[in-house]
């Protein structure tokens, strides 16, 4: 991977009983393919009396995908849908037109010590897609693709590579990737990659040309074709990216959308909570102040 051209710091935020630590977006670069925005949770330790509580909140022109280390999450959105999300499986909600969910400990995890690390990604909508009708799907681990190739351990998570292609159902070409070793290794895949690529540490390091990478950095490529690297002993990483789309998308808050005017509605018809409701919620996150970037 000695096409590196930038390197992204993981930023710690503290958003109630865990931190989040915020990949994408950032100021110099907006987004890696169609990712827009990548959190990792935790991981956090969280005793009886501590929860993952995360009221409804909206979203437009975005999928949003999850995917957990540990833990679990109790998923409800405007749907209907009502799920409870485990390790190594996939949460992908299209938020298309407009979408309402909370994220929560489940009841019969309330009460006791528990754990919880993931991932949470944004994956923007190509413009002709970002009215579409929202909708929601849920990939069990055990149908996620999984392979070793001279002992390493690979999982396609999401979209298409290496001839292989997640049940995922995504809606431009994408990929996300894990990558496991429990010994050193060179890795070389950018013949399976295509338009851009990034790199997240997860845990041990990876090393490129005479430099070391270690956890909490994303490392972004110039040419995803040429994606080289060494992978340190019990390390995991992940490749994220695609196709990128020929218009910027803007974000303000939870809304994404090549198209301001509809943020704007967004912004509207949240204020005046006109957005479809969760079965069973009445809690209500008021709109923030900051500006659409």
């Amino acid at each position: 991977m000695s096409n590196i051209s930038l390197i992204i710091e993981e930023r710690a935020a503290n958003i109630g009983n865990f931190m989040v630590g915020r990949l994408l977006p950032f100021r110099e670069k907006r987004a890696v393919g169609p990712f827009v925005f990548i959190d990792h949770m935790g991981p956090a330790h969280l005793s009886d009396h501590e929860n993952m509580d995360v009221p409804p909140h909206p979203h437009i022109g975005l999928s949003t995908l999850t995917f957990l280390f540990e833990g679990s999450i109790m998923h409800r959105d405007s749907l209907g849908t009502e799920l409870e999300i485990k390790p190594g499986a996939v949460n992908w909600m299209t938020a298309g037109k407009g979408i309402v969910h909370s994220e929560r400990t489940p009841e019969y995890l309330r009460h006791s010590d528990k754990m919880l690390h993931g991932l949470q990604i944004w994956v923007a909508l190509p413009k002709e897609l970002e009215q579409m009708d929202p909708n929601f799907a849920h990939v069990e681990a055990d149908d996620i693709p999984a392979w070793e190739e001279d002992g390493v351990s690979y999982k396609l998570i999401a979209g298409e590579a290496f001839g292989k292609k997640s049940p995922v159902p995504v809606y431009s070409p994408l990929y996300f990737i894990e990558i496991k070793s429990t010994e050193a290794k060179k890795i070389n895949i950018g013949k399976d990659l295509f338009g851009e690529s990034g790199l997240y540490i997860l845990e041990g390091s990876i090393k490129s040309g005479e430099h070391v990478y270690d956890p909490k950095q994303i490392l972004i490529t110039t040419d995803s074709t040429l994606c080289e690297f060494e992978i340190a002993e019990n390390s995991t990483v992940y490749i994220f990216g695609g196709q990128p789309f020929p218009e910027e998308h803007f974000i303000f808050w939870n809304f994404v959308s090549s198209d301001k005017n509809l943020i704007e509605k967004a912004k509207k018809d949240w204020t005046e909570q006109t957005f479809p409701k969760v079965p069973g919620e009445t809690e209500f996150v008021p709109l923030p102040e900051p500006r659409i970037k």
